[in-house]
């Protein structure tokens, strides 16, 4: 095997694991496969953690969760999937960093790990082994790049951004009394 076939290898395999795993918790999310609770559950748990609407933010992640990740593990249309799958994970991240870093804790370990590799592939491209490639690279050319990951970050900072002024609005709300009542 040539250095150029390994490459091809090992970005098949980085699609096909990073594609799954976020194909996999996105159905979660809309279907309630895998131990998920589906639209209705996930969408009360984003309501709860700030995303708001919850049901419509449930339908959006998990929707950039499972299509990017299987047009990630396909390898077609790269750049937009890698940066669709990244935006959801930037979203996930935002709930999970007071937590710290490491996912033990319940920090942002996981979703920072999803996302840099989804935006690594992203940059990358998906190599000799993916249908962008049989395709002539049609859905994944040098300028789709910068214009996916710009539109994705600029998306994920109007929402994310919300997300935090209601969480900081939500926590003043619920300051506690300066003075005891006798």
């Amino acid at each position: 095997m040539t250095c150029y076939d390994r490459r091809d290898l090992g970005l098949l395999l980085l699609r096909l694991g990073t594609g799954g795993v976020l194909a996999a918790h996105g159905a979660q999310k809309l279907f309630g496969w895998f131990g998920g609770h589906g639209l209705e559950g996930t969408g009360q748990f984003m309501e709860s953690v700030g995303y708001a609407p919850g049901k419509a933010s449930a339908t959006a992640a998990g929707l950039a969760e499972t299509g990017g990740g299987a047009l990630l593990a396909l390898g077609l249309a790269t750049p937009a999937a890698g940066a669709a799958a990244a935006g959801a994970m930037a979203g996930a991240a935002a709930v999970h960093a007071p937590n710290g870093f490491f996912a033990q804790a319940g920090g942002y370990e996981y979703a920072a790990t999803l996302g840099l590799a989804a935006v690594g592939l992203a940059i990358t491209g998906p190599g000799r082994l993916s249908l962008d490639h049989a395709l002539g690279h049609v859905f994944n050319r040098g300028w789709m790049v910068p214009a996916a990951l710009a539109a994705t970050a600029a998306g994920t900072t109007v929402v994310v951004g919300a997300r935090t002024r209601r969480v900081r609005a939500k926590k003043e709300g619920r300051q506690g009394a300066l003075f005891e009542e006798e």
